[in-house]
Order: C-alpha cells, then structure tokens, then sequence
C-alpha cells in the first residue's frame, strides 16, 4: 500500500501566496546547484510537486526565472542605502564601510553568488540588468560622494569604483563559488580595500569627516556630542 507523503497534507494546507514562495524558494535553490540549465521537470520532482503546478503560478520557464531574480537579487536592495550613501553628516568611509558591511551580508549566500555566476555564464540578462540597476542606485552616487571628499585634482571614476566593489565582492565568489577556505568575518577585508581607496585619492581621514563645527557640537547634550566626536574621529 503507498503511503502518502506528508508533504502532500502540507501543500493542500498552504495558501497561493505561500505555494508561488515555496516554489521560488525551491527553485532558487535548484537554479544555485544546477544553473540556470536546470528544467521545470526535475525541479517539480524536487519539490514533490507537478510541473503542472509550476506552470499554474508560472506560465512560461522565464517568468519563474524573473521570480527569482527578484527574490534574490532586488528584494535584498535595502531602500535605506541610498540614504545611507548621499549622508555628508558621516565621513565617506564610514558610510562605504556601512553600506558594504551590509552590503555583503544581504548578498554573500549560496544561492546568490552562484546564480549570478551561472547567469554571467549562460549569457543570461539578469545579472546584467541587476548590475544596471545597482550602478544607477547605489555605485554611481558612491562615486559621487568620493568626488565630494577627495580634495585635490585626482578624482575616482566609474571603473575605479568597480574595481572597489569587484574586490569586495570576490571574498564571496572564493567562499560560494570556488569553495575555498576564506575568514569568516570579512569586515577586516572590506575595511582594508575601503581605507586603501581612500588613501589613493588622498582623502585624509580629518577631511573626509564631516565634521560639525565646535560651538555646535557644544550646544549638544552631551550623549550627542560624544556621538559626534565619535564620528569625527573614525
């Protein structure tokens, strides 16, 4: 006698809306293994489901393909980093190593590194499209705001900040893609290409501060004060 799988009672409890996140989170996992290659039936077999089912939420292989670009890649763009960058109350490299400390832990996982890689590879749009979309948003203003700081004639282009953001975001394709032993803890890593940076515009840490002139810090309370000259002196 076949026994049914527990699994089938789950399904027949779950909304649509948790089915259609089931699928893409079953499928993104399937796509980071395999590549994009991977075909709708293996992965129905995967997951315990028809492929029917799969193409009830999905009419075609591209739509659920689009559903997990979005899941992986824009839904981890924090609405808070444009902010973040664009803020001169904060020196350029505390709001760079901010943004990458951050950065790197929405990004650096299994899934994320190796479908990027598996798209590059495929000739696939997505990681194109999401490398458009994470220059316009967030690279180029960080751009800007390097201009901003540096004080003589020498000024960071757009290459010099790929360059930047291609060295950080190594440390994960070692880690997920090549599978090497790396630190656990790459903070150390992103401060130093930060500070490197920096230096090779001659940002001086005293004039890459923003710093908030004496009388005003003095009219502060004095926890607020503290944080200033705590921002002041990174």
């Amino acid at each position: 006698m076949t026994k049914a799988s527990p699994s089938a009672g789950d399904r027949k409890r779950l909304s649509p809306e948790e089915r259609r996140a089931m699928i893409v989170a079953g499928a993104t996992a399937y796509f980071s293994e395999v590549g994009l290659e991977g075909n709708t039936r293996a992965l129905s077999k995967r997951l315990g489901v028809t492929q029917s089912l799969i193409f009830n939420y999905f009419s075609t292989k591209t739509d659920l393909l689009e559903a997990v670009y979005r899941a992986v890649y824009l839904d981890r763009i924090s609405p808070d980093w444009p902010a973040l960058i664009a803020d001169r109350s904060r020196s350029i490299h505390d709001r760079a190593l901010t943004f990458y400390r951050e950065y790197t832990q929405a990004i650096f996982s299994y899934e994320w590194m190796r479908i990027f890689m598996f798209s590059g590879l495929a000739g696939e749009e997505l990681n194109r499209r999401y490398l458009e979309h994470v220059s316009g948003l967030l690279l180029r203003p960080l751009m800007e705001e390097f201009r901003h700081a540096a004080p003589g004639p020498k000024k960071p282009e757009m290459e010099d900040i790929w360059n930047l953001h291609g060295g950080i975001i190594y440390i994960g394709i070692r880690r997920y893609v090549y599978q090497v032993p790396c630190p656990d803890d790459q903070e150390p890593a992103i401060r130093a290409a930060i500070s490197r940076f920096v230096d090779a515009f001659d940002i001086p840490l005293e004039q890459a501060c923003q710093t908030v002139p004496a009388q005003t810090a003095a009219g502060l309370p004095d926890g607020k004060a503290q944080a200033t000259a705590d921002i002041t002196t990174r």
